[in-house]
């Protein structure tokens, strides 16, 4: 896995309440494989992790507000989850306008946990089968798209898992949908939807 992603940069799109794991392992996997990471917020300076819903996490520093982000120039995106961050990230019209970017021009975008809240309102889900942290199955099927509960499911260039049970699978697969680029449709999908 040294060189699979050499020359790709990957978004990492997330603030406070990101569950730190989800974030952590799949960059370290990224950077590892040969990939540069930059992370996404939705305000400039630090953000914290979580442990589940226990703030003691580390902080992280923000290298672009999603609003001085572009999607065109990134090669993948990263949904880590956690609730709370899940829940701030799908609220804020710049994060879910900066995902549909990534979904409608077909550029692989991998999502864990509460990760999936902004896909679906970003509406660019509807037909696409995924997983997700199960207490989120019904929003992710009220935005038509097919849910199933498996540690991973990849479905047109989107990569989702469950929760850090699930990283192992969810890394892998991640860093394999990076190296292989853009997916058509992935992008015929999100426009459709």
């Amino acid at each position: 896995m040294a060189d699979e992603l050499q020359g790709k940069k990957i978004a990492v799109l997330a603030t406070d309440g990101v569950e730190e794991v989800e974030m952590t392992d799949p960059v370290k996997a990224i950077e590892e494989a040969g990939g540069e990471t930059e992370l996404i917020s939705l305000e400039s300076g630090e953000i914290r992790g979580f442990n589940h819903i226990d703030p003691s996490g580390n902080t992280f520093t923000v290298d672009k507000t999603v609003s001085e982000a572009s999607a065109s120039d990134y090669d993948g995106l990263l949904l880590p989850g956690g609730v709370i961050n899940g829940d701030f990230i799908r609220a804020d019209a710049d994060a879910v306008a900066f995902v549909k970017s990534f979904m409608e021009a077909g550029t692989p975008v991998s999502a864990i946990c509460h990760g999936l809240w902004v896909l679906a309102e970003a509406d660019v889900i509807s037909g696409l089968t995924v997983t997700s942290f199960p207490g989120i199955q019904t929003d992710l099927r009220n935005a038509g798209a097919t849910w199933k509960d498996e540690e991973m499911v990849v479905d047109s260039g989107l990569t989702t898992s469950r929760t850090p049970d699930d990283l192992p699978a969810f890394i892998e697969k991640t860093i394999e949908e990076y190296a292989e680029g853009k997916h058509e449709d992935l992008a015929t999908a999100a426009q459709e939807s």
